[in-house]
């Protein structure tokens, strides 16, 4: 086989064969193929879609790339979750120790941010030492010692999507489903967990934009996901507005750290919630959602959910002198608070380009191995259907360069409208699959 040929078939529309996949994933995977080829091939992809039978297909290449855990041995069910990106999107910092705190243990492997979609694994970051680069042994030996654990991928858990996700954030192929469902669906395979949440985002400061594809792609990572024999169900939720207030890496752990000590935002803490209801649903901790919702309110309440953080955060390498005084979590050099130019209700907050614009105050890459600035980003005051004041506060930007601080104020103001009459908020979560 040839990768041109490949290339060349999905580019004219033509539906490739699992042989034809393995061959491909292999050979890029093992370095034998360049990047330029694959991204080319991500581009047709993008370009011509992928048929059911190609997505699964790919999705099993991209598994069989590597090793594939069994965590059989450390409890009867462990249980990750996903999100498919968002603006704000902090929820495995507060959602992790939460549903482990009540028994449950989460093993999770994320990702870095894809175009304006912040990454776990960077935040996480932002907090001086937390290692992402476990090896399996310790990957394993953290959850069985501590009930929890999130990190990268090890190079020999689903190589190629490491490879393939990295590529796709700087080629415009980001928000293809079949590559979206392949992404997601490898990495829960790989890492072994036997119950998994989809956080499905749908909207402006989502990659699926409507309803009906975010749907779509749920209901084919679900089947994949059962189909590999794992407990699967994907949660449909809103990103037309960012997720709670914070967007940028240290920001938004001070968001999940006020969060899991009672003072979060009201929308970050409710998605968190629902999330981590199905968790335990899915993970046979609780009968139903409301039982479950009773649990891991305790856990809130009783501070578990906090000591827990704080044991998975050090057990990791973080420095605890951070999550503690979180203050002293890298900040930026300019500050600046921009007020509401006009009263009336807040129609419209754009995710994306509040997403957008956090990634050029230097949040987010443009290329492949740009470098993130933990510190800068945007801290929001208002949430749509927010009656306002003229000259109240709307937002706060956090900002390392003067001229990146006037062009963030500019965008972000022009993401807001505003009508006289009262806005009904979006809803939080538009259905669940599976």
């Amino acid at each position: 086989m040839r990768a041109v040929d490949i290339i060349a078939k999905k580019r004219d529309g033509g539906t490739l064969t699992a042989k034809e996949l393995d061959w491909f994933i292999h050979n890029y995977t093992q370095g034998d193929l360049p990047d330029y080829q694959a991204a080319a091939w991500l581009m047709a992809v993008y370009l011509r879609g992928m048929s059911h039978d190609e997505t699964v297909a790919l999705t099993l290449s991209m598994v069989r790339s590597g090793d594939t855990l069994d965590l059989g041995d450390i409890a009867p069910v462990v249980v990750d979750k996903h999100s498919t990106g968002g603006v704000g999107d902090k929820t495995t910092l507060m959602v992790a120790p939460l549903v482990a705190a009540t028994g449950l243990p989460v093993g999770k492997m994320s990702g870095r941010g894809l175009g304006f979609s912040g990454g776990t694994l960077d935040k996480l970051e932002a907090i001086a030492g937390y290692r992402v680069d476990l090896t399996t042994k310790e990957f394993l030996t953290q959850l069985r010692d501590h009930g929890v654990v999130v990190s990268g991928q090890s190079a020999d858990l689903a190589p190629a999507d490491g490879k393939l996700y990295a590529l796709r954030d700087v080629t415009a192929t980001v928000s293809s489903l079949p590559l979206i469902a392949a992404s997601i669906v490898s990495k829960k395979i790989a890492a072994g967990a036997d119950a998994i949440v989809l956080d499905v985002k749908v909207g402006r400061g989502a990659f699926m934009k409507t309803e009906a594809d975010a749907r779509a792609l749920a209901e084919i990572m679900v089947e994949i996901g059962q189909g590999a024999g794992r407990q699967v169900t994907a949660v449909l939720s809103d990103m037309n507005q960012p997720l709670g207030n914070a967007v940028g890496n240290a920001l938004e752990v001070r968001e999940a750290i006020d969060a899991l000590q009672g003072q979060g935002p009201p929308d970050f803490v409710e998605h968190c919630m629902a999330v981590g209801a199905q968790m335990l649903v899915l993970g046979r901790q609780a009968a139903d959602t409301e039982e479950a919702r009773q649990a891991l309110q305790k856990a809130l309440e009783g501070r578990r959910a906090w000591t827990k953080f704080r044991e998975w955060i050090g057990a990791q390498g973080g420095d605890l002198s951070l999550v503690d005084a979180p203050d002293r979590l890298p900040r930026a050099r300019l500050v600046k608070t921009v007020t509401a130019p006009r009263g009336g209700y807040v129609a419209e907050a754009d995710a994306m380009e509040i997403g957008l614009t956090a990634v050029s105050l230097g949040a987010g890459r443009a290329k492949k191995g740009d470098a993130i600035d933990p510190a800068v980003g945007i801290v929001l005051a208002a949430k749509v259907g927010d009656a306002m004041e003229q000259g109240a506060p709307l937002f706060t930007l956090h900002a390392n360069d003067e001229t990146k601080l006037a062009e963030a104020e500019r965008r972000v103001l022009a993401a807001f409208t505003w009508q006289d009459q009262p806005v009904e908020p979006p809803p939080h979560f538009y259905g669940i699959v599976g």
